[in-house]
């Protein structure tokens, strides 16, 4: 016997959940620019723009834009750049601002 499978309604919204929080040495950041290649320049919570690059295990992953919320890993040696790591949803994005881990993005700046 077929499994029914229940399809999402269009109506719902979606479901707020608990987004993952950077760790020791992580920061929020926002995507300003594409540089090209794998690339863009960012704008972190701790007040620093990073030229920022994506890891190769993670290109093909993420399809990153301008206004993106990220997590940026900065680099030991070199404070003005670092690795994304990871792509906010927006529904986490959601989370994290009603639980005031990021502001609203036009008061950052």
């Amino acid at each position: 016997m077929a499994k029914s499978f229940k399809r999402p309604n269009p109506d719902d919204e979606p479901r707020i959940i608990r987004a993952p929080l950077p760790k020791q040495g992580e920061v929020i950041g926002i995507i300003e620019q594409r540089l090209g290649g794998n690339k863009m320049m960012v704008h972190c919570l701790d007040g620093k723009q990073r030229n920022c690059r994506v890891p190769g295990r993670l290109r093909r992953r993420l399809w990153l834009r301008p206004d993106d919320v990220v997590i940026v890993q900065p680099w030991e040696l070199d404070d003005t750049k670092g690795d994304l790591l990871l792509k906010y949803k927006p529904n986490q994005i959601a989370w994290l601002k009603k639980n005031g881990h990021l502001k609203d993005e036009k008061s950052e700046f």
